[in-house]
């Protein structure tokens, strides 16, 4: 998950609020200086600490309770907005020019992911419809222009790329008359182990002559407070128009390279969040802090279902399921879209309090394991026993299990699945309106959770 660390100290300092009798100044100053480790033990800068704390006891104090909401809620709320103002206030990402190239050049110094940001950034601009091309311009790493011609060509875009030659400038010339077949070309710059007085101006070349849309810095999660230094080194350097943020996925504490921004007053725009090529998302401070907080991120969930499966198709299935006619196909379908959707880890955070459920992170593994197991044992099936599970009888039941090397239990449970799913289609008949989301609740046992839809 994103964030772990950081993510668990702020939901514990949110359940001594909400577990509060009330709110005093006590309390309050607990928060603060419970949210105050939580921030300086993730690498962010002790004056900017200070000023988010500061202006959270502010309003605290000052501010009225509101009408309709408690002053526990209250308090949340205040947490909440100041740390999105924090990290940015809003999304911004990237608005694509109705020009012909639309130039971003990535900048930063060695291992920070910069190759693997551009295939990243170049497959989510290619998914929505962009023609990109991708150069290469850094000369003085033997493996770079391997690396980003692999990339390139995973992604399925081309990559422009001169081995002998070895000024940055006339590679970029060469292939200038091209650059206009392209919606968006992404540069790969020089890195160092250091922003030394070579890099600097040799990115002050480039910059000069190709005049970029965009100047992205690209920081690794990992690199602590040393962030704040090397932003502002690239800001002089270039000039830096965005911020994007790798390895946000693996046990950084990440706090330096997120407050980086207060330095070059350059947005993040996009994060890393995994090792795969999808895993690349628009950085928006509103669901970045609510997934911190355990709230989900209902924007980024949406997104990766319609990636993962088309808005005709998911209508489709959900008509099949809500009539009760869907069958092993449309579960085998189903499964195939969130698999593209990523680790079930990654989805449950997505979802509006799922966060806040500590489910162990082994418990996801075992479900994930099993999913995939499912998936073999469909494949193994005939044609009619997936459109009528009905007709799978014990011997079937044997001969699938051998065909996917699982045992004849697993094959079962997957059908006792099926079958449950059917009952819940059942169930769900007929609820139509939102307002009978409670009637539904009450069908299954459950409550209406405190708050719900707010």
């Amino acid at each position: 998950m994103v964030l772990d660390k950081l993510g668990d100290s702020l939901k514990a300092t949110l359940r001594k609020i909400t577990g509060s009798l009330f709110v005093d100044e006590a309390l309050i100053d607990e928060l603060i200086r419970d949210l105050q480790r939580a921030l300086l033990q993730s690498d962010v800068n002790v004056q900017l600490v200070f000023d988010l704390s500061k202006e959270i006891k502010k309003r605290a104090l000052a501010e009225k309770e509101i009408k309709g909401v408690n002053q526990k809620e209250h308090l949340i709320k205040i947490v909440y907005e100041e740390l999105v103002k924090f990290l940015g206030k809003e999304k911004h990402g990237i608005k694509i020019l109705d020009k012909k190239p639309f130039k971003i050049m990535m900048v930063g110094t060695y291992g920070s992911g910069k190759s693997t940001s551009i295939g990243k950034i170049a497959k989510y601009y290619s998914k929505r419809g962009y023609k990109i091309a991708t150069l290469a311009l850094d000369v003085h790493r033997p493996a770079a222009i391997d690396q980003l011609e692999q990339l390139s060509e995973q992604v399925k875009v081309k990559c422009f790329s001169d081995k002998k030659e070895k000024d940055p400038i006339k590679i970029y010339k060469k292939f200038k008359d091209e650059y206009h077949n392209y919606d968006l070309l992404i540069i790969d710059t020089a890195g160092r182990h250091d922003l030394d007085n070579e890099l600097i101006k040799e990115l002050k070349s480039l910059n000069n002559e190709i005049k970029p849309d965009e100047n992205l810095l690209v920081i690794s999660a990992d690199i602590g407070q040393a962030a704040s230094k090397l932003a502002k080194g690239f800001l002089d350097a270039c000039g830096i128009t965005g911020v994007v943020i790798t390895k946000l996925d693996g046990t950084a504490k990440a706090g330096g390279a997120l407050t980086a921004t207060a330095v070059t007053n350059a947005p993040v725009k996009f994060i890393g969040v995994g090792e795969k090529i999808d895993d690349l998302e628009e950085f928006d401070p509103e669901g970045f802090v609510s997934r911190l907080l355990g709230m989900g991120d209902i924007k980024v969930l949406l997104e990766k279902a319609e990636e993962a499966i088309s808005k005709e198709k998911a209508e489709d299935l959900g008509k099949r399921f809500l009539k009760g006619e869907f069958n092993l196909i449309d579960l085998y379908e189903q499964m195939e879209a969130m698999s593209k959707m990523g680790p079930l880890s990654k989805i449950m955070e997505l979802i509006p309090g799922m966060g806040n459920m500590n489910i162990p992170k082994e418990m996801l593994q075992v479900q994930e394991s099993k999913l995939k197991k499912w998936k073999y044992i469909m494949q193994s099936m005939r044609k009619e026993e997936l459109e009528d599970p009905e007709i799978i009888t014990r011997s079937r039941i044997d001969r699938i299990a051998r065909g996917s090397g699982a045992t004849a239990s697993e094959v079962r449970e997957l059908l006792k699945q099926y079958k449950q799913s059917k009952k819940v289609a059942k169930v769900l008949k007929g609820v139509e309106k939102e307002q009978d989301i409670s009637k539904l609740m009450k069908k299954f046992g459950k409550k209406m959770p405190k708050g719900f839809g707010m």
